[in-house]
């Protein structure tokens, strides 16, 4: 059995919740009529408590089994990415520069799906604390929610979330103890010089041509001073420098990412990357301010429940379409924080065919929904099972 068929049951209503949801993107925390929606849904089931306000949009919800037992908490992410869709669906995000090009309406139509058949069933001892999250992509909602205290407000035990994953077959689940998703870290660089006319450089000290170097340089970091047998990845996404074709600018500023799985890495990457930066703007006559921000930390799973992830998925899905050993993302994702305060796992949802994440033709696939939502409603079930 992939799905459980009652779930099944809910297919069209997931479809038109996912789809409403999708037309309506909001970003970071502002996340004010999706969670709005999710509150009427969650109502409408007759969840047992609705907590509101939480990280400023987040919202918790409990609902109590059929005896008294453990707590444990499912998360959704709700935010959505200032990308403008190009896919023209009857669905199409109707706010211009607003997309959920990342599926967090996907997620959250999963964790409705599961909180409508666990509110309707209550075959479990215990309490599920369903966790709504705003603010996933880049805000840090998750940190802010821990902040402010959900895990020992609701006495949560153990956490579990999930994230679609493109090209992995429908109906498949990947998963592995320990780090799963990478540490996610912003860097800047700002290389300053000599302005001055264009048409005389050399009465200027430029800072366009220290900056090339730089990135140049900082390419060449995990190739040659990280162990082969690790991994990192170091991207410059942005460079800016003048403002007219014929000045040579006094200022050029470079941003970019840093991703590792382990922090002696991370560590001996800033210090490589501040050097790099220092003595090659000083090669070219320029000064080169190197800043470090950390970001999300790593995303490490839990062994013992990253094992019991996959017996879940296993149990729904079959031994062949589970890998317990799947590959780790670089990717970020601040459902770290919260297993930094509780055990607990996070797992791939194999979404088909399709775009990548955080592009402007991806689109949650709606066959998916039932598949993630029998997950964490058997995931419930076996965790916290009656008379157990």
């Amino acid at each position: 059995m992939a799905v459980i068929n009652r779930i099944a049951d809910y297919f069209d209503d997931m479809k038109s919740w996912r789809q409403h949801l999708h037309q309506h993107p909001e970003l970071d925390f502002d996340c004010v009529q999706t969670a709005a929606f999710v509150v009427q849904k969650l109502t409408e089931f007759g969840v047992d408590e609705i907590h509101q306000g939480i990280a400023e949009t987040g919202v918790v919800a409990l609902i109590k089994g059929k005896a008294t037992g453990g707590v444990i908490g499912l998360r959704a992410d709700m935010d959505a990415l200032p990308i403008q869709e190009v896919r023209d669906h009857v669905y199409k995000s109707q706010t211009s520069g607003k997309m959920h090009a990342c599926g967090h309406d996907g997620h959250t139509t999963i964790l409705l799906g599961a909180a409508r058949y666990l509110a309707e069933t209550r075959n479990f001892a215990g309490t599920v604390a369903l966790i709504f999250q705003p603010g996933e992509e880049g805000a840090g909602g998750g940190r802010v929610m821990c902040e402010e205290g959900i895990m020992d407000r609701f006495n949560i035990d153990a956490v579990y979330g999930l994230h679609n994953w493109p090209n992995m077959p429908v109906g498949s689940m990947g998963m592995r103890a320990g780090v799963i998703m990478a540490a996610a870290d912003r860097f800047t660089v700002t290389v300053t010089g000599k302005g001055g006319h264009a048409a005389m450089p050399h009465l200027c000290v430029d800072p366009i041509v220290a900056a090339s170097a730089i990135v140049q340089g900082l390419n060449t970091i995990v190739s040659r001073n990280v162990d082969p047998m690790d991994q990192a990845v170091i991207s410059v996404t942005q460079i800016h420098g003048g403002d007219a074709f014929n000045i040579i600018p006094e200022v050029v500023d470079i941003t970019g990412t840093l991703r590792t799985f382990k922090s002696e890495v991370q560590s001996d990457c800033i210090a490589r990357m501040e050097q790099v930066c220092a003595h090659i703007g000083l090669a070219y006559g320029c000064a080169a301010k190197f800043e470090f921000f950390a970001g999300y930390p790593a995303t490490v799973n839990d062994a013992k429940s990253a094992d019991f992830a996959g017996d879940v998925a296993q149990s729904l899905f079959g031994a062949g379409a589970v890998d317990r050993d799947t590959a780790p993302s670089l990717g970020g994702e601040d459902f770290s924080y919260m297993l930094q305060q509780r055990p607990g796992a996070y797992v791939f949802l194999g979404q088909g065919p399709s775009a990548g994440l955080h592009h402007p033709e991806y689109d949650f696939n709606d066959e998916v929904s039932p598949f993630g939502a029998s997950y964490f409603a058997r995931l419930i079930e076996m965790a916290l099972p009656v008379g157990g």
